[in-house]
């Protein structure tokens, strides 16, 4: 492991402990501030991520004090773009787009390098991706109420969306949305043939790697171009967003749009104090074990992640939030009829007070079995039927020994009761039986396979005990909010099209660093000679003394984008296009249960930090030229 990330996971290994610390210690000053909170919890003034056909209008006029009319919001939602499960946005009246490199690395002839088109001859075809507008919504739940039954319903969907298709000649798709209480029939435009016009380099994009994902202050230029063509010309795209230089001020309001990831803020407050109790400081140990080991990427990421959701939870402000929330739907629910409203919340609760026994062999059996070995993800897939991974990458087979040992290891604690021990390491030790796994062509389909029983066990258990329960609480406590808020609630994240809005806005992070708004390209070359996970390519060395130090380079906001929108667009009152997003920071993770505002951020690229880097360092003039940047401006490109 390198000193970086095993800084960097030292730093957040305390701040787990930390948080539990302080949690624990000021318990008796928060009783008084609980008391309150049952009574009064204001609703975040930023929070939802709202279908198109469902626009808060009057609250952001009453909270913002903007008035978001038809036009204005039609105009986002036209220059929008749906690409696979991530967003981008028109940027030009010729099918220019503009997202973050994540979503065009299979276009890239090179992971590493940058590549930018010479003209619209030069740009590549990338294969497998199109884009999707939205350009029109239809509620048609009323056609669906007769089709009671599972299968009468998935028919129905399937004859609308054709006859749809049909009529239109748009791609046609029904949404779910409140788990059944409404769906929605969108209709796309679908633009299939995309080709790359420009990508920086991977050290640009992702400057400090895993060490600095899902943190802040950032240093990335995350961004990437791509151009939509029909019958082999570029796209005629009217609705596009025209590209700010001026850019945005602290507490400046902004609106995003983008397909935020699935969320689960229908989680009860029994699911979270189990997630918080149990699953998530099982995982987190799993993980951070592996990573002392070898710092594997894949488990980096993970790790981070998971322990920025567990840091969230231990503030007892989020569960206590979910609580009282949870009582207002219930004396709602109560009142307006609904029988025995609050049996879903008390099965809930009931439900993972008998499941958290098996939780730890059921994370080690069959959840996350052998965390960090390829080789087990592969042999498992290969005995269920199910599609392996397809990295090109050489197997290491040092990291998988290291890897596989610890799994044993972890097999040992659980015991004979839960695995055949004793036939799997064969008299030898751990560390023994996993040299000789790796070194054999059979060994870890066979610890695969002797597992397996025992896996299918608990997976059955937990489908029996939590599974087929989690799903139909959380329809009924959906279709109860909805019956109760009607239009002005929102639903869950769907991988689906949504606007949010918010505020650029520093914060004060939990180790009481104040954080700025913005971060500047100065940020860049701030690590002596250019070195660990923090470099740049020579190209941006070459002409640092150009580069302006203190361009805003990346910025965050308070916009609830769920659990992603990688790509999507940030625009102004004026409806111009100010950032793009790329990630958010570790105090945003825990908003896939419940949304705050006072430290969770979105981060976004600069559209002012793209423009230097495209003039000084790319010298992409006919890209600044297309997205109507005045050169006249910008000397020496």
């Amino acid at each position: 492991m390198d000193h970086c990330t095993a800084l960097d996971l030292q730093s957040i290994t305390e701040r787990v402990r930390y948080n539990h610390f302080v949690s624990t210690q000021i318990k008796v000053i928060r009783k008084l501030a609980i008391l309150l909170l049952l009574f009064v919890i204001p609703a975040s003034a930023d929070e939802g991520m709202w279908p198109w056909n469902q626009v808060p209008h009057d609250s952001i006029k009453q909270k913002r004090e903007f008035d978001a009319t038809p036009a204005f919001l039609d105009h986002l939602r036209l220059a929008s773009v749906r690409i696979g499960a991530r967003s981008g946005s028109f940027v030009s009246a010729n099918g220019l787009i503009a997202t973050d490199r994540g979503t065009v690395t299979s276009c890239l002839p090179s992971a590493e390098n940058s590549f930018m088109a010479a003209d619209n001859k030069a740009e590549v075809k990338c294969g497998g991706l199109d884009a999707m507008v939205l350009v029109s919504m239809e509620d048609v739940s009323a056609q669906l109420k007769s089709a009671t039954a599972l299968a009468q319903r998935n028919a129905a969907i399937a004859r609308i969306e054709k006859d749809c298709a049909a009529k239109s000649g748009n791609v046609c798709s029904v949404v779910r949305l409140f788990a059944g209480g409404r769906y929605d029939l969108y209709r796309y435009k679908k633009y299939s043939d995309l080709r790359l016009v420009f990508a920086p380099e991977y050290s640009a994009a992702f400057f400090g790697k895993e060490r600095d994902s899902i943190s802040y202050l950032r240093y990335g230029l995350d961004v990437a171009f791509l151009r939509a063509y029909e019958n082999g010309s570029p796209a005629h795209t009217p609705d596009f967003l025209k590209w700010s230089t001026d850019g945005i001020k602290d507490g400046e309001l902004v609106f995003s749009s983008g397909n935020p990831a699935p969320t689960s803020r229908l989680a009860t407050s029994a699911q979270l104090t189990f997630y918080r109790d149990t699953s998530l400081p099982i995982e987190v140990a799993r993980l951070q074990t592996r990573i002392q080991l070898t710092a594997l990427p894949s488990l980096v990421a993970t790790f981070k992640t998971q322990a920025g959701k567990l840091i969230g939870l231990r503030d007892d402000r989020l569960v206590t939030r979910k609580t009282t929330f949870e009582g207002k739907i219930k004396r709602a629910a109560e009142t307006s009829g609904v029988p025995d409203a609050t049996r879903v919340w008390d099965e809930v609760a009931s439900a993972y007070r008998k499941w958290t026994p098996f939780e730890r062999p059921y994370q080690v059996l069959e959840e996350y079995p052998a965390l960090g070995s390829r080789l087990f993800h592969n042999a498992r897939a290969k005995l269920r039927g199910e599609a392996p991974e397809t990295s090109t990458e050489p197997i290491n087979k040092e990291a998988e020994v290291l890897m596989l040992t610890q799994y044993l290891d972890e097999l040992r604690i659980l015991g004979d009761k839960e695995s055949p021990l004793k036939t799997i390491l064969g008299g030898m030790t751990p560390k023994k039986a996993a040299e000789a796994m790796v070194a054999s062509d059979d060994g870890v389909a066979k610890l695969a396979a002797l597992i397996e029983p025992h896996a299918q066990k608990l997976r059955k258990q937990h489908e029996e005990i939590i599974g087929n329960l989690e799903v139909t609480a959380a329809e009924k406590i959906a279709q109860y909010r909805f019956k109760i808020f009607g239009a002005t609630d929102y639903p869950d994240g769907t991988s689906t099209p949504r606007m949010e809005f918010g505020v650029v806005s520093g914060y004060t992070d939990r180790a009481a660093v104040v954080q700025p708004f913005a971060s500047t390209i100065s940020g860049m070359f701030y690590r002596k000679n250019n070195d660990g996970p923090w470099q740049v390519s020579q190209q941006w060395v070459d002409v640092r003394a150009s580069l302006d130090p203190v361009m805003p380079l990346n910025f965050v906001s308070t916009c609830d984008t769920g659990g992603g929108e990688y790509g999507s667009p940030v625009v102004n009152k004026a409806g111009e296009l100010v950032g793009v997003t790329f990630d958010g920071n570790l105090e945003s993770l825990p908003n896939v249960f419940l949304y705050t505002n006072e430290q969770a951020r979105a981060v976004h690229v600069d559209a002012r930090g793209t423009v230097e880097a495209l003039a000084r360092v790319y010298k992409a003039r006919a890209i600044l030229e297309e997205l109507g940047v005045r050169l006249a401006l910008l000397p020496s490109i």
